[in-house]
């Protein structure tokens, strides 16, 4: 059985993820929202490689999820200069500015829970 606790936050993030399917902002998949919070949230440089190791899934399902990402401007990919064979993968004024507005909807489901 869930605790109070675990119930509370389970609460606020239904709120906010309700909230983020109803705006105007992309609905990210939960998947393309590890990869863009692991960009974000990390010191890069990032590298599909990377992502892969970090979020223990394969290279093919990054690839998908960067390719949405990027066609929303939300990462931008630039080639590694020390390795051609590597790519990079960079944050975006776009990207930024989306995660700011989740974590805003995040925070006001949060109080909107603490409230009522």
């Amino acid at each position: 059985m869930r605790s109070f606790e675990q119930n509370q936050y389970l609460r606020f993030w239904f709120e906010a993820l309700a909230s983020s399917v109803c705006g105007e902002e992309p609905d990210l998949s939960a998947r393309q929202m590890a990869i863009m919070l692991r960009i974000y949230l990390a010191d890069g440089p990032h590298t599909v490689r990377g992502l892969t190791a970090v979020l223990a899934i394969s290279k093919p399902a990054v690839t998908r999820a960067l390719d949405q990402l990027a066609d929303l401007e939300f990462i931008q990919r630039a080639k590694d200069p020390q390795d051609r064979r590597s790519v990079l993968i960079n944050r975006t004024h776009a990207g930024e500015e989306f995660l700011n507005g989740f974590a805003d909807i995040i925070l006001s489901a949060k109080r909107k829970t603490e409230l009522g």
